[in-house]
């Protein structure tokens, strides 16, 4: 299903609400250099199928966003996509989703990701991904959102990015509890236990 969509806001709810568990993911419209990834990528999108768990991301095709909106359909779970009309060719819009809706902009992609989602996480990627993450996770530090962030650090991919918010902490310009709140997962099972536990807290 493709449809046109208004802006929501961070904190406006969803209009999936009756679906089980949904991650906004954030990933890379490349495949990467590492063909590690898209394998990495491929498991935890069919273990999310198959636990019953979807999806929201940027409704693209190639890379590893492809990738993770594939396996999920593939294991029977749900996929929502959001991309800005600029990018549906640049990215391929994926045509076989659950529901794709196009944006005017990518100000309005985040704000409607950001509502679809139950918790947020990264899986590698570029500078798009890193800032989209930061993003969502500046957004529950100042409130606009209560849901749970985290990392997909497969293959130890987020160790040197973690590295540098361990230096942020020790520096004084981040609070060792912001640095504690952030779920770090390394393999699917891990991922779906720890968001379950962290949406299910926030939640409470």
């Amino acid at each position: 299903m493709i449809s046109m969509t208004s802006p929501q806001t961070p904190g406006e709810p969803s209009a999936k609400t009756a679906d089980p568990l949904t991650l906004t993911v954030f990933t890379g419209a490349s495949a990467g250099s590492n063909p590690d990834r898209q394998q990495q990528v491929r498991q935890l999108g069919t273990e999310l199928g198959r636990e019953g768990l979807g999806i929201a991301y940027g409704g693209g095709s190639r890379g590893l966003m492809g990738t993770i909106a594939d396996s999920v359909l593939d294991a029977g779970g749900h996929v929502y996509g959001v991309i800005p009309e600029g990018l549906v060719e640049k990215e391929q819009a994926h045509e076989g989703l659950t529901q794709l809706e196009i944006v005017p902009d990518m100000h309005q992609r985040k704000a409607r990701m950001a509502a679809l989602g139950d918790a947020f996480l990264a899986l590698p990627g570029g500078m798009g991904t890193a800032e989209e993450f930061f993003e969502i996770w500046t957004w529950q530090y100042l409130g606009l959102h209560s849901k749970p962030v985290g990392l997909y650090n497969v293959g130890g991919f987020w160790d040197p990015m973690l590295a540098m918010v361990d230096h942020m902490v020790e520096e004084g310009f981040m609070a060792p509890w912001r640095r504690e709140s952030l779920v770090v997962a390394e393999s699917p099972a891990d991922v779906i236990a720890q968001m379950r536990r962290a949406v299910g807290a926030s939640q409470a």
